[in-house]
């Protein structure tokens, strides 16, 4: 079956003390999701479970980054997290903290 991307939705998100990627990751698929609302369902005839969800994000450490924790943010459909190098970190100019921030990709496709 061919697999057709219905939507993209963008999002970004920052862990403004600690530099934790999983909480900036977490942010911005939920900044993401908060621009949508999916009316097309009966149209597709499919449902929210039917969605295939693949969410890209990129972060300073991906390996920083609980891909489960992630795909918790979505509450409908099959969800793969793909993490790769990128976002941004910005250095404290005293204690050491610091800023992360992530940036999401939010697709989602159905099989046809």
């Amino acid at each position: 079956m061919a697999l057709n991307r219905y939507v993209t939705e963008l999002g970004m998100g920052a862990d403004l003390h600690g530099r934790d990627q999983t909480k900036a990751a977490r942010r911005a698929v939920s900044d993401a999701v908060r621009h949508s609302s999916l009316n097309f369902f009966g149209v597709l005839d499919k449902s929210p479970h039917d969605m295939k969800v693949t969410v890209r994000l990129g972060v300073p450490d991906p390996q920083g980054v609980d891909t489960a924790a992630v795909a918790a943010e979505l509450p409908y459909g099959e969800v793969r997290v793909e993490v790769v190098q990128g976002g941004l970190d910005v250095a404290a100019e005293q204690d050491g903290d610091g800023i992360t921030i992530a940036n999401a990709a939010v697709m989602v496709s159905f099989e046809d």
